[in-house]
């Protein structure tokens, strides 16, 4: 049976009914008036449930502790200056450090896997999505690292959360830096394992807790290569040798540092000059496309390609990503010119926070916090930074320890000094008025 609009009427929509009959065909038209009861396409259901309720209460409290998040609408290419709520403002708070999201030959790699293979990988990879674009780009990725293999994840949080939780199970144990990022915690609370937590960044503090780890079967150190919300870097060269002295896999965390750290771009092992077990990078932001994959060797990769979960339960990643990212990879290689001038406009940033009365904590990377402490100042300040043209967010708990909201502040490649200039003049002003 086809329905088939004629008009409307509003609150009323007449509709042209056909039926057809088989097998001799009897066609039987009818008009229809449809109510909004029987509209094909009836309105959202509107009343309000007792779950709605419980949750508007939950809603209403984060409010009124300044903890509520709202979305921003964004508009244009991933670039130095976007579209933000509709206004017009330089960009400090993404991740596309290298701004290659939007570069021709990012997009072109894009358009082309996308006219080779389509849109989709079309299922995970163990079934159909296996392409051969995806095992090109691991090849690339093993070859940039050094690493014997590489395996591709859907998304950062996916690796790992996968890594951690395939690797250690209730006979292990995870011993992790404090300031690991969210995706790690949740892999080793999924794993079973038993976890040990030392200072962040502290070499004192891990041998300390690596005294007391006899007995487990394996003892895994996770780290991150760059801290996300404070943009200090892993001390590799003294946290590796303390693990190797107590037994430990060393997992890094490296989503921050691709294609920005180490003389190549490899990130912090190579900054460190350290060799790691297993390193898990992104995509997504150096490289201005999207997933993530795994360093390690090709043991490794075949137990996870068969034991983690987020890997064999997903969907692959579709060829515009892969295809934006082999090309990326190639820039990084050809533009070491890029991470100097990143890193060269994140300590130009730093100094004039720092001149303006803001914290900066221990960042040396292009992650750059301006430490403010109160939800409701930090947000002030955001919001009203953004009035004035500069996109930087505002970071409160549970992103980062209560008490230590700050604006995190992410500078580009092809920022200029005068942009800079332009976002601590902002930040100054506003320091002395709010």
């Amino acid at each position: 049976m086809l329905c088939l609009p004629l008009r409307r009427i509003n609150p009323r929509i007449v509709w042209l009914q056909i039926s057809v009959d088989r097998p001799g065909v009897r066609v039987v038209s009818q008009l229809q008036a449809l109510t909004p009861m029987n509209h094909p396409n009836p309105p959202p259901h509107t009343t309000t449930s007792p779950l709605d309720a419980e949750l508007s209460g939950e809603l209403a409290e984060l409010r009124q502790r300044q903890l509520l998040r709202t979305l921003r609408t964004i508009s244009g290419c991933q670039s130095t200056r976007m579209v933000v709520n509709g206004q017009d403002v330089l960009l400090f708070a993404g991740a596309n450090y290298l701004d290659l999201a939007s570069d021709p030959r990012v997009t072109k790699g894009a358009r082309e896997a996308v006219e080779e293979f389509g849109c989709a990988a079309g299922g995970s990879r163990l079934i159909s999505g296996n392409l051969t674009l995806h095992e090109r780009l691991e090849a690339e990725l093993a070859s940039f690292l050094s690493t014997e293999a590489a395996l591709l994840f859907s998304t950062g949080y996916m690796a790992n959360v996968g890594i951690v939780s395939t690797l250690a199970g209730p006979k292990d144990v995870i011993v992790s830096d404090s300031l690991n990022h969210a995706s790690t915690i949740d892999g080793y609370r999924l794993s079973g394992a038993k976890k040990r937590i030392f200072r962040h960044n502290d070499p004192e503090d891990l041998a300390r807790t690596a005294t007391d780890l006899a007995g487990f079967r394996r003892r895994i150190l996770v780290v991150d290569g760059v801290y996300s919300m404070d943009g200090d870097v892993a001390c590799l060269r003294d946290l590796v040798p303390i693990a190797r002295a107590h037994d430990m896999i060393v997992v890094v965390d490296d989503a921050h540092s691709l294609g920005v750290l180490g003389a190549t771009g490899r990130g912090t092992p190579e900054h460190d000059d350290v060799e790691v077990d297993v390193q898990i990078g992104n995509l997504g932001k150096a490289l201005g496309s999207f997933g993530a994959y795994v360093g390690c060797s090709a043991v490794m990769r075949d137990y996870l390609i068969n034991k983690a979960r987020p890997f064999i339960f997903t969907c692959a990643l579709p060829p515009a990503a892969v295809g934006a990212a082999r090309s990326a990879l190639q820039i990084v290689k050809k533009e070491p010119e890029r991470r100097s001038q990143l890193l060269e406009r994140a300590a130009q940033l730093r100094a004039g926070l720092q001149a303006s009365g803001y914290d900066t904590g221990d960042s040396a990377t292009q992650i750059v916090p301006a430490v403010v402490g109160e939800n409701d100042r930090v947000m002030d300040l955001c919001n009203a930074a953004l009035e004035r043209g500069v996109y930087a967010q505002g970071i409160r708990y549970p992103s980062v320890p209560r008490g230590t909201a700050r604006i995190r502040f992410t500078p580009m490649a092809t920022h200029t000094t005068d942009d800079v200039d332009e976002v601590v003049k902002v930040f100054a002003d506003l320091n002395a008025e709010l």
